[in-house]
């Protein structure tokens, strides 16, 4: 067996083991490659530098993490032996290396790669629950936000430890629930570095964690003796967004498609109470859209079947059989808004099961408003109300949002001052169904 072949085998079992490459991982490097490939399909020198360049970060990586494990594999086999009392290897110290998409890499001494991290000195434990941690993962947005410049992100914190309860950040916009996450020790540096390049990648975030959709409650019906069950009283808004969606080749050629075809944009229609479709009602919904999307669709439904797996997990929804999608592109202009609804509100539409928003609109940016709010909703006779509770989402280019086609919201009042087409807000939106 030649050493190529050896070292292949190798990289083969190393890839199994999540002590080496979490699934996050392999998934962010797929994402980086495909990516790289689209930007540079037409040179071939750029493609082959740019997968070495990753390929020679990974490597340090990766063998920094399997050295510490056999490392670590031969003191427990020294302490075994030796009679030394058990718990003296805690002291040892131990190795915390995680992607991120936002470091340079620097060499090959230590492994300072994308994304890898200086390993942990002193382990430290479990400092309770946390806000989500991971590559690309930022603080959601909430409530009312100052205006967000050219290309604007939000700036990225340092982790915190929980600090209690804390008081609604904005008028009527509740702090997302948070899950228990990984030990954050000195030598961890946050995910996101102000000011660092942003190669094309997709940086999964979940703005709200999965909650328990109003639990049910019961009470003691003293007349019959019997316990009844109430309906659900609270439905909690959550989503999924990814940063940097499309190569950003991609995110031009989207922007102008959607341009040159400016003429062919209709009014926005919703479906009436009744159930019939393509309905113009100016009081609820004000916007135009285009059902042609040429080759677009195809690109965007590619990247979401790729992502949907993790999106479903995060959302808490089981995975289902897909049988149609519906997309469409969405250009909003001044006054332009969408009141209060959920997806799946009408029997023509009770099959759709989850939204995507994905944002595309040119930089810098000329609007202000078009923000998607997410309410938290109770049952009200035979609508859905909002209880006064929602998250906001700001519009961010290259961006998109998951959320399920149950949940309310809202599309906020633009302006526009110039009320030229090509500043409008442009979303690629639709809706997948069961």
């Amino acid at each position: 067996m030649t050493a190529k072949q050896i070292l292949d085998a190798f990289s083969e079992t190393l890839m199994q083991d999540e002590q080496i490459l979490s699934p996050r991982e392999r998934e962010l490097l797929m994402s980086l490659l495909q990516n790289s490939r689209a930007v540079s399909s037409s040179n071939p020198e750029t493609q082959s530098a740019v997968t070495a360049a990753i390929a020679r970060s990974v490597g340090e990586t990766v063998a920094q993490r399997a050295f510490s494990l056999l490392g670590g594999g031969i003191v427990e086999q020294i302490l075994a032996n030796s009679g030394i009392p058990a718990g003296t290897e805690e002291t040892m110290p131990a190795t915390m290396v995680e992607f991120s998409t936002h470091q340079p890499m620097a060499g090959p001494q230590p492994p300072q790669g994308p994304g890898v991290r200086e390993p942990v000195r002193d382990p430290q434990p479990p400092q309770g629950p946390q806000p989500p941690q991971g590559p690309g993962v930022r603080e959601p947005v909430r409530g009312p936000q100052p205006p967000q410049g050219p290309g604007v992100r939000e700036p990225a914190r340092d982790p915190q430890p929980p600090q209690g309860p804390q008081p609604p950040q904005g008028p009527g916009v509740r702090e997302p629930v948070r899950g228990p996450q990984p030990p954050q020790g000195p030598g961890v540096r946050d995910p996101q570095s102000p000011g660092a390049p942003q190669p094309p990648g997709r940086a999964l975030r979940p703005l709200s964690v999965p909650v328990q959709q109003g639990a049910q409650q019961s009470h003691h019906d003293s007349r019959s003796g019997v316990g009844v069950l109430e309906a659900p009283a609270i439905v909690r808004a959550q989503c999924v967004v990814l940063d940097e969606f499309l190569a950003p080749q991609e995110l031009d050629e989207l922007i102008s498609y959607a341009l040159q075809h400016e003429a062919e944009f209709q009014n926005s229609a919703v479906v009436s109470p009744s159930g019939d479709p393509g309905v113009i009602d100016y009081d609820h919904r004000r916007s135009r859209v285009l059902m042609d999307l040429g080759k677009h669709e195809q690109v965007i439904l590619e990247r979401i079947r790729g992502v949907l797996p993790r999106v479903l997990d995060q959302l808490g929804v089981e995975e289902f059989p897909i049988t149609q999608v519906e997309a469409q592109i969405t250009a909003s202009n001044d006054g332009d808004f969408f009141g209060a609804h959920s997806d799946d509100s009408q029997e023509t539409i009770a099959s759709r099961r989850i939204t995507f928003v994905y944002f595309f609109h040119r930089e810098p940016c000329q609007f202000e408003g078009g923000e998607l709010r997410l309410h938290d909703s109770r049952r009200k006779g035979a609508q859905d109300v909002s209880t006064g509770s929602y998250q906001m989402i700001v519009p961010q280019p290259n961006q998109i949002v998951f959320f399920p086609c149950s949940l309310l919201h809202e599309i906020t009042p633009v302006e526009c001052p110039s009320r030229a087409f090509a500043d409008s807000r442009f979303t690629l939106n639709g809706w997948l169904h069961k």
